[in-house]
């Protein structure tokens, strides 16, 4: 299955991405689900030997088969099998604190937990204000 985002297929994601905020669609009911998906995940392994400090890289995830952490979702998905759903890319995120921030502003502007026509029983979050995040909130408004 593939993402979409502005409306073409995305294959690869740019490289100053962190992650991104997406909406996953179900075709037969219309009902959605709004989260964040890291691109890379930090991979530390044991020093080589003789050495002391570990060895630190980032690998990529698993965004291209993802479909979120709802298990009500995750139920339709196989019921229904994955080309009932459309996967949307809202927000390509240059850092985790802007994706965290722009997951939960959709998800409160969408009013995700007061309707049924969303999968989503949980807005979770944490995020801290820096300039980084406002600068770049400038530029997608």
């Amino acid at each position: 299955m593939t993402w979409y985002y502005q409306d073409k297929i995305i294959e690869e994601l740019p490289d100053d991405c962190e992650g991104f905020v997406y909406l996953i669609t179900n075709l037969t009911n219309d009902r959605k689900y709004v989260g964040k998906k890291l691109a890379k995940f930090k991979k530390v392994r044991p020093p080589l030997k003789g050495k002391k400090n570990k060895r630190r890289s980032k690998v990529e995830s698993d965004w291209r088969d993802y479909w979120g952490s709802s298990d009500n979702l995750l139920a339709d998905v196989a019921e229904l099998g994955p080309d009932k759903f459309k996967r949307e890319i809202l927000y390509l995120c240059p850092s985790r604190g802007i994706m965290s921030y722009l997951e939960a502003k959709e998800q409160f502007d969408r009013r995700v937990l007061e309707t049924d026509e969303y999968y989503n029983g949980i807005i979770n979050v944490r995020v801290g204000g820096s300039n980084i995040l406002r600068e770049h909130l400038k530029t997608i408004k």
